[in-house]
């Protein structure tokens, strides 16, 4: 079993959907597919001459977030390596499957098109990472599963010790970083862009509409218009690593 492409879907309350869709396709400079699903909730955001990696999502209730999809050849087999893995059912559709990881966090292993050709960096930035935010009872069994879910990824240690780097083969799009919270609260997901200079792109998203929440160590934690929080990080848009 292999990950043949991999998609970051944006997670956010559907009365916002409309803002939301048009922040995004200007971060990452793409256009809005057709809608999708019985309300019309799902859309990809479509780069030119490329293969997309982001969609998003109307959510009815909740604050949204983030999760992941796993584009493969066989769903059923990657249902059942998941589950093998710790992995419960959450939802299960004709073609695709809703999961849950062992600490709660949503993914859908859905069927591969065909995907092969990553979108360029946009303005010195790329959406590149979905950061799980995980409560520390639950952190280290959720370091181990998703290193079994992605044996042909690189599981690190991160820059800090309260981060996790689950790096995909080249050419895979999306990122996993695990990231050990100070405070028992339930799993959430946010959206990570790896970004060759944070202040410049801060600038440009709070022009589009966005606002600065707080600044990091080498991350600053930004909020769309829609409310959802994401992080501009000091990663080499190109590679996804940190400078040397």
């Amino acid at each position: 079993m292999s990950i043949r492409w991999t998609y970051a879907f944006i997670d956010r309350p559907a009365q916002g959907l409309g803002r939301v869709q048009e922040f995004w396709t200007a971060v990452t400079d793409t256009r809005l597919s057709e809608p999708r699903g019985e309300r019309g909730e799902f859309a990809t955001l479509v780069p030119d001459g490329t293969d997309a990696c982001v969609k998003v999502q109307g959510v009815a209730d909740g604050t949204g977030g983030a999760h992941l999809d796993f584009a493969v050849a066989d769903v059923p087999e990657f249902v059942t390596s998941a589950v093998g893995c710790g992995a419960s059912m959450a939802a299960e559709h004709e073609g695709w499957a809703v999961l849950r990881s062992p600490a709660g966090q949503l993914f859908c292993a859905v069927p591969w098109h065909g995907e092969s050709v990553r979108p360029p960096v946009v303005q010195d930035s790329r959406l590149d990472q979905v950061c799980v935010d995980v409560p520390p009872s639950a952190y280290d069994a959720e370091v181990a599963f998703w290193g079994a879910l992605l044996p042909d990824w690189q599981s690190l240690p991160g820059s800090l010790p309260e981060f996790h780097v689950v790096k995909p083969p080249p050419g895979l799009p999306i990122r996993v970083l695990l990231q050990r919270l100070g405070e028992e609260r339930p799993v959430s997901a946010h959206l990570d862009l790896a970004c060759a200079d944070i202040g410049a792109t801060c600038t440009e998203h709070q022009r589009l509409g966005a606002e600065l929440v707080a600044h990091g160590r080498h991350w600053t934690v930004m909020r769309d218009p829609a409310g959802g929080t994401y992080c501009l990080t000091g990663r080499d848009p190109e590679t996804g690593g940190l400078p040397a």
